[in-house]
């Protein structure tokens, strides 16, 4: 094998593991979606396990990224971003970026007048931009109400909670990003 094909065998795992830490997922949680025993998974993201077509198939489909992308091959040279909504938990969840460093979504909230608010944390930090309806954003023991065209950016260490504010859906622009990566706007003055 040569040393470039090495490299990117060799690469699998840890893009594995991120992918499955970005998604908040333990292995054991992993393993009811994809079929694949927890210590075949736990190997595979050590880089002691090889990625095979049979095991990364199903990685592909649960983390909704083209398998391509799991294994790192060269890009082809097409900019474009192949859209593949994912609906979790009744919201959808439409990529507009392709995985690692910060990430793009679209995500449309439907309204829910029943729902608990669960309050999540986990590490990074997040900015949201509401592009239609009305988002209800609870950030610790804030309650906040944002509108179209207005914007929120936090530290996921803090709880929060993402909801639709009334009977309308609501659709927002995410940027999210690991532990120490924020999003920064820079206004220009004319």
């Amino acid at each position: 094998m040569s040393p470039a094909k090495k490299d990117v065998l060799d690469a699998v795992g840890p893009r594995l593991r991120e992918l499955r830490h970005r998604r908040g997922l333990t292995l054991a949680e992993l393993a009811g979606q994809t079929g694949i025993n927890e210590s075949t998974l736990s190997r595979l993201e050590g880089g002691s396990r090889k990625p095979t077509l049979e095991l990364l198939l199903p990685l592909a489909e649960v983390y909704a990224v083209p398998l391509d992308e799991l294994v790192g091959a060269p890009r082809t040279g097409d900019p474009r971003i192949h859209l593949r909504p994912v609906t979790r938990h009744g919201m959808t969840h439409v990529p507009l970026s392709r995985p690692g460093g910060i990430q793009a979504h679209k995500l449309l909230i439907p309204p829910n007048p029943d729902a608990r608010p669960d309050l999540k944390t986990h590490a990074g930090f997040e900015w949201v931009y509401v592009l239609a309806g009305r988002l209800r954003l609870l950030l610790g023991e804030q309650s906040l109400l944002l509108k179209a065209g207005e914007a929120a950016e936090f530290d996921t260490h803090v709880p929060h909670w993402l909801g639709a504010d009334g009977d309308q859906p609501v659709e927002l622009l995410i940027l999210f990003g690991n532990q120490g990566e924020r999003a920064h706007l820079r206004a220009r003055t004319t």
